[in-house]
């Protein structure tokens, strides 16, 4: 399967697993190799893309990133996140690239940040777990 069309959803953040089930395939008949070359071989000079992470994200930033407006490879990462039950609330384990969890992360400002808006401990604490994960991915080089 060389040249497979794919490769831009895969570099946003798309799972495997979800291109298998897009394409009706195994996992293990996606081409990853390929999915990578087709950016190093049309510029070599550009810096490898970054390997999706999973990171849990609590259900209170997850219900506020809803409700945000969104870039595509944001929302497309908050939709195919895998609800994990936990207690009381729930918690989204989430799969995309580091920059798109910064994104996520920067679209979820404090509840306190907004006009009118109650301050809730529970949600700014969600907040500051989440960017805690967020802040130890390893740092990435470029702007």
């Amino acid at each position: 399967m060389t040249g497979f069309a794919d490769s831009t959803a895969y570099l946003e953040g798309r799972s495997i697993a979800t291109l298998a089930r897009d394409h009706d395939v195994s996992r293990g008949a996606i081409p990853v190799a390929d999915l990578l070359s087709e950016r190093t071989v049309a510029d070599p000079g550009a810096p490898a893309p970054e390997l999706p992470v999973v990171l849990d994200m609590q259900g209170k930033v997850a219900d506020l990133l809803r409700t945000a407006d969104l870039e595509p490879a944001e929302r497309a990462a908050l939709d195919q996140g895998v609800t994990v039950r936990r207690g009381h609330g729930y918690t989204l384990r989430v799969t995309a690239a580091p920059a798109v969890h910064r994104q996520l992360l920067d679209r979820c400002q404090p509840p306190d940040r907004t006009q009118g808006a109650p301050v809730v401990p529970a949600q700014r604490k969600a907040r500051r777990e989440y960017e805690n994960r967020v802040n130890a991915l390893p740092a990435t080089a470029g702007p």
